[in-house]
């Protein structure tokens, strides 16, 4: 039994935590002295969530020189073939282990799965299965260059579903028309029926007010009852649509039941990248989705990869980030945007018992912040990540992989 003592939680309760069996047995004045952590009245709460990002393609360090999506594509497809599967899992695993230490626990990842040989989804579907001890892993297969775009990548789309990933994803506006963008989003629904998928899209993420393909997104998952299991990752075009249409559209995407994802460190570098000055930030307004109850989760995207430089796999520098673009610096902006990388994460993955309460699995982060307002502006490590009862991470620098204690190095 591990008792987290003088533990100061979101609504500012100072509580002992006790947890047996995996789970959380005590809040309140909780005995039991097998294992203690002293709190000292610090922030625990639940662990983040990081909903999108990119393993396949993490710390491959690739120059980007224009700085732009389309450039970083060009890269990757090239960088993809001579990469080895090894490589693949050494990144990768590297990438696990500082999202653990930094508090991340769920990670949804995009393996690309027009790189026929599909060495990028072997190479995930291992690390997902050495990383199951310390953090849990989603794989969406991930149509890098459209569905429509190359004959055949369609099936290759579906062989990647029946070597069991998680979620059906798509690019409908890297697709060659309009209308194969439609198309693939038709083909999207039709494979997660199939195959009982959630569909998790690449979603309007240029600078083009044109690239309207959300509202067919919504549209499909409402006639095909697939409520509440879409994501939307990026979806930066918002930004430059007209706020007339963002009005009427969006709580069409809350009756949907979609999560939208915006991704702060990766959308700010990449998008604007053709404007001259004033630059557009190129960041969904997550406010404004917020305000028409549309239910906001953040990813992480990259790390040292040919779209981003730079990267520790923290999630609190992405709500960093997002608080900064989007302007949320007012008092209850500040502590409520931490629902953005915990609960509605959460909402999206569905995960059941997440947060603290009696009965919920024993997941933690005991940090070193007064409150959130701290936690966000020193964006320091928790001192214990604590995964089903157990600490497996501590001071952002030790995590607990197969049984023994190791140093994460950054590559």
């Amino acid at each position: 039994m591990i008792t987290i003592r003088n533990a100061r939680l979101l609504d500012g309760r100072i509580v002992d935590i006790g947890i047996e069996d995996e789970r959380i047995s005590c809040l309140g004045e909780c005995r039991g002295n097998d294992e203690l952590i002293d709190a000292e009245k610090k922030l625990v709460i639940p662990p983040y969530f990081n909903m999108h990002f990119h393993l396949d393609s993490a710390f491959t360090k690739a120059m980007n020189r224009s700085g732009t999506l389309w450039e970083g594509i060009r890269i990757w497809q090239d960088m993809r073939n001579r990469i080895s599967e090894d490589e693949v899992i050494r990144n990768a695993l590297t990438a696990v282990k500082l999202f653990v230490a930094y508090g991340t626990l769920w990670t949804r990842t995009h393996v690309d799965i027009t790189e026929r040989s599909f060495k990028l989804l072997r190479a995930i579907n291992k690390v997902k299965e050495e990383s199951k001890d310390m953090a849990d892993i989603q794989i969406t297969a991930f149509p890098q260059d459209g569905i429509f775009t190359e004959k055949g990548n369609d099936e290759l789309l579906r062989k990647a579903l029946e070597n069991g990933v998680d979620n059906v994803g798509l690019i409908p506006h890297n697709e060659i028309t309009r209308e194969d963008g439609f198309r693939s989003i038709k083909f999207a629904f039709e494979l997660a029926k199939d195959y009982n998928k959630d569909v998790d899209g690449h979603i309007d993420e240029t600078d083009d007010p044109n690239s309207r393909y959300l509202e067919v997104l919504l549209k499909e998952t409402i006639e095909n009852k697939w409520e509440g299991r879409v994501t939307a990752g990026h979806a930066t075009a918002m930004h430059s649509w007209d706020s007339a249409y963002r009005f009427r559209i969006l709580p069409y995407v809350a009756k949907a039941g979609i999560t939208v994802i915006p991704n702060p460190l990766i959308n700010v570098v990449l998008q604007g990248r053709f404007d001259g000055y004033p630059k557009r930030r190129g960041m969904a307004p997550i406010k404004e989705m917020l305000n028409a109850n549309v239910n906001v989760a953040l990813g992480h995207d990259c790390v040292m990869d040919p779209w981003y430089p730079l990267g520790i796999g923290n999630m609190l520098q992405v709500l960093f980030m997002a608080i900064h673009l989007d302007q949320m610096t007012g008092f209850e902006e500040l502590i409520s945007s931490i629902n953005l990388i915990t609960f509605n994460g959460a909402k999206a993955w569905r995960v059941k018992n997440y947060g603290i309460e009696i009965g919920n699995e024993a997941n933690l982060l005991v940090t070193d912040a007064d409150d959130v307002i701290d936690l966000i502006r020193f964006m320091s490590p928790p001192r214990f990540v604590i995964r089903r009862g157990k600490v497996i991470a501590k001071e952002g620098k030790y995590v607990l992989f197969k049984g023994k204690w190791e140093k994460v190095k950054v590559k």
